[in-house]
């Protein structure tokens, strides 16, 4: 959401009154219902939360940034992750499911992510990075990068991440303000906080 001023605002409200909802329906539930009933319930409402929050979020930050591509890159366990969530500006950006560079991305990144180190490529042709990264970069049809760490109770959850895909970009303090914004909104959420 922008506000009148054209500044990124992200409401935890939505997330929040989702989540209230799906709990009165859990309510309602739970006087029909067995435990087991109610536990497998409880736990199809906190990802569907999670899943709202998290579109919002990068539809949000696509647009606000005017950018091809915004993803969540969630780590399904140490240091190995793959994009679960996308915000496109066209269907051929799209990398839903990729898994990163395994062999580029390892401890000694994550400890600066977990550090709350913010990423800004403005061209990866000419930026000094690995082979590894930039080679997977282009594979992603990536000129630009912005990342950001999802930090949560536990650690490094994910990173936030946006792609310019046809041109450089030079990013703006505002951009990577929105971006940790964004990181912060869904560090935040209850249904992200502790998984």
């Amino acid at each position: 959401m922008l506000s009148p001023n054209g500044q990124m605002i992200f409401s935890e409200t939505v997330a929040g009154n989702i989540e209230v909802k799906l709990t009165v329906l859990a309510i309602s539930i739970s006087h029909m219902s067995d435990p087991g009933l109610q536990r497998v319930f409880d736990n199809v409402a906190a990802s569907l939360a999670r899943d709202i929050i998290v579109q919002e979020t990068v539809d949000n930050l696509k647009e606000f940034l005017k950018v091809d591509r915004v993803v969540l890159y969630y780590f399904y366990r140490q240091w190995h992750g793959r994009v679960t969530f996308e915000s496109l500006s066209s269907e051929n950006f799209s990398i839903f499911g990729s898994t990163g560079p395994d062999d580029c991305f390892n401890g000694e990144y994550a400890t600066m992510y977990e550090a709350g180190r913010v990423r800004a490529i403005v061209d990866v042709e000419i930026e000094a990075i690995h082979t590894c990264h930039r080679d997977f970069l282009r594979s992603l049809q990536v000129r630009a990068n912005l990342v950001v760490p999802v930090l949560n109770q536990r650690g490094l959850w994910g990173l936030l991440i946006a792609h310019n895909c046809q041109h450089t970009r030079s990013w703006l303090p505002s951009d990577i303000e929105a971006m940790q914004k964004g990181a912060q909104a869904l560090a935040s959420s209850p249904s992200i906080q502790t998984k």
